[in-house]
């Protein structure tokens, strides 16, 4: 987290408050409370980034906890890849934790403290077992311009409340035949404020538990509860939990009478939530129920495919941790909601792989070109990254054949083409002057071999007679070349808001040309690439060695982003 003082936004100065009245204990504690019903993507890394960001930022603890209270989405394998997503992002969990691992919590450990609590709620006349239907509560519950009216059993006895919802833990009752409700204003002009659901019935294994449980707590009932066990200080959230703030205060206030909250450093630890504009962004969704419908029905490769904004997804197009962490940083922390362009986000990909990323040359549609006048093997010495000075060099095999870009070269061409063309000289990247002398074609006209001869004075690429030759072109070696995949990405959708028509209608704009396949070659210092190792194939783009397919001779590159674009950030 960027600590400048451009970066002082309103959650760090409602911090920077609390730690000077003495308020935290000594220790500013966060959270980052995912749910495990999906994959993270780029809009939980804005949170990752605050709720880690600002606990690093106050040398505090950043709690990881998976808010597992809804087991018919919950699986073990999306709780595993949120953490790995997390780590791989630069993160890590700290504190006391349960299950034996430093700062890492599952809600459902918390479930029998959950059950007790909401026990003495009863016992207090603060909370009652309801038997309206979701239609019937509709109906009692009102609309925020007048009051509800309050359900039948609301005044129904402690003795009774806890009977029922005993039974309702016992399993005597069907998936939706009783809740527990909290009692607090049905005249509230908080929706939310109207006797919330504070429990209900769910007959589903938890992937956690197994079949321990067949109740199951509200995420605004047990979200509170679990900052206040864990002794957390700042709990952040997105905007549409604001109006869910009073009863997160009320449930809080709950516990601080039964003599839960917790005590660090003499002072008793109430955690309170604040709320930010959560990240959006153009020709994308975000909804995890909306990205699971694009793996389970085939649109893409699953939740790792390069085109979702999945932070695996990212990490397999080679987008690194930094440059994610960066585009955070400039979209910004506010209350304010914005739509923000992918183009920033290409751009500090793009930022950071100049910089670091060694430069190898690579031809994606290749024809042959054969220098008539060239003989054996020489070497060309090409640096491995020219910003960097420690970067050192590299040698590349370069004979009688090589392998250009097809778009390299045109037969007949105007005067603002520079590359390769009939007749013209042309720069073969740090190799020599090469000028074309004719080409062979097949019988549909297509070019299939370039020919042409070499100036002998110009090895290295400078003209003896000092004359200019404005085309530089990249090629590869015919006979050392290595066979090479390569996966063109563009954008998931055409539309810049997808959802424009609805959910229902999102699929009609995805981008039938978002995935392009082609085959060529690489130079043969890339036969030893690892999975995962990005490179600038030079004049073509930033690419990543894929993280899976990487295989004995199936060499697969993933295009991260292109040399240039026309974005300019603020």
């Amino acid at each position: 987290m960027n600590q400048s003082d451009t970066s002082r936004h309103f959650l760090r100065q409602w911090i920077e408050k609390d730690v000077l009245a003495g308020k935290t204990g000594g220790k500013v504690v966060t959270r980052f409370p995912p749910e495990p019903n999906g994959y993270i993507h780029i809009g939980h890394a804005k949170a990752v980034f605050v709720d880690f960001g600002m606990a690093e930022l106050f040398g505090g603890e950043c709690h990881l906890r998976l808010d597992d209270t809804n087991p018919a989405k919950e699986s073990d394998e999306y709780a595993e890849n949120i953490k790995k997503d997390i780590a791989w992002l630069g993160y890590r969990w700290s504190g006391e934790g349960d299950a034996g691992e430093s700062g890492f919590y599952n809600a459902s450990n918390m479930f029998d403290k959950m059950y007790e609590i909401a026990e003495n709620l009863i016992k207090a006349g603060k909370a009652y077992c309801c038997n309206l239907t979701q239609e019937q509560w509709k109906e009692y519950r009102g609309v925020p311009e007048r009051p509800g009216k309050p359900s039948p059993g609301r005044e129904t006895s402690v003795e009774r409340n806890l009977e029922i919802f005993r039974d309702m833990k016992a399993g005597k009752y069907a998936d939706g035949e009783w809740c527990l409700r909290a009692k607090i204003d049905m005249a509230s002009p908080n929706i939310h404020f109207r006797d919330p659901v504070l429990y209900r019935i769910r007959h589903v294994s938890h992937y956690h538990l197994g079949d321990k449980w067949c109740i199951y707590p509200m995420y605004d009932f047990a979200h509170p509860i679990e900052d206040a066990l864990e002794g957390v200080t700042h709990s952040m959230c997105t905007l549409e939990f604001e109006v869910h703030r009073p009863l997160y205060d009320w449930v809080v206030d709950r516990l601080d009478e039964m003599g839960m909250l917790r005590v660090r450093g003499g002072v008793k630890i109430r955690p309170e939530q604040r709320e930010f504009a959560r990240l959006n962004i153009t020709y994308t969704v975000m909804s995890k129920r909306l990205l699971l419908q694009l793996v389970s029905e085939g649109h893409v490769a699953g939740w790792d495919d390069p085109r979702m904004p999945t932070v695996c997804g990212m990490r397999r197009r080679g987008y690194t941790p930094g440059a994610i962490r960066e585009f955070c940083e400039r979209v910004g922390i506010s209350k304010m909601e914005s739509e923000s362009d992918p183009a920033l986000l290409e751009w500090c990909v793009r930022e950071e792989l100049n910089a670091t990323a060694p430069r190898r040359m690579a031809v994606l549609d290749p024809v042959k070109v054969v220098i008539d006048n060239f003989e054996g093997v020489r070497e060309v010495q090409l640096p491995n990254n020219p910003l960097d000075p420690d970067g050192g060099m590299r040698k590349i095999p370069f004979g009688r054949e090589i392998w250009i870009d097809r778009a390299d070269f045109m037969e007949e061409a105007d005067k603002k083409f520079f590359r390769m063309t009939v007749g013209g000289e042309v720069r073969l990247r740090g190799a020599c002057i090469f000028k074309c002398t004719g080409c062979l074609k097949d019988e549909t006209g297509r070019v299939v071999e370039i020919h042409g001869v070499w100036d002998e004075n110009s090895w290295g690429g400078s003209a003896p007679d000092g004359r200019k030759v404005k085309g530089t072109i990249h090629w590869v070696d015919v006979a050392t070349g290595v066979k090479a995949q390569f996966r063109l990405y563009e954008r998931l959708f055409t539309e810049k808001d997808p959802l424009k028509d609805g959910p229902a209608e999102f699929l009609k704009y995805l981008n039938p040309d978002s995935l392009k396949t082609v085959s060529g070659y690489v130079e043969p210092l890339l036969a030893a690439a690892r999975p995962s190792e990005r490179f600038q194939f030079e004049r073509t783009g930033y690419f990543v060695a894929d993280e899976y397919d990487m295989k004995g001779d199936c060499l697969v590159f993933n295009r991260t982003v292109t040399l240039k674009d026309s974005y300019k950030p603020a």
